[in-house]
């Protein structure tokens, strides 16, 4: 599995935090779960945190579903 990039964030002065992915906004946490953001990610590698915290990351099963009889076009997989 590749290793996530391309995540930044950004701390504001009202304490929250934007997270960006490529350049476009992907998430803001404010309040608690900014401050918890800003501690995990100075502690780990900042872009595995940001990918986990967006959601913006992959699992490694999208190839296996793609091949699914239920995915293939043309078919519903039902009978």
């Amino acid at each position: 599995m590749p290793r996530p990039h391309g995540f930044a964030y950004e701390e504001r002065r009202d304490g929250s935090v934007v997270l960006t992915h490529l350049g476009r906004a992907a998430g803001v946490l404010r309040g608690a779960r900014a401050g918890k953001f800003l501690a995990e990610a100075g502690s780990g590698d900042a872009q595995l945190v940001m990918a986990r915290w967006t959601g913006a990351y992959r699992f490694g099963n999208e190839r296996q579903a793609r091949d699914h009889p239920r995915h293939r076009s043309g078919r519903t997989g039902r009978k």
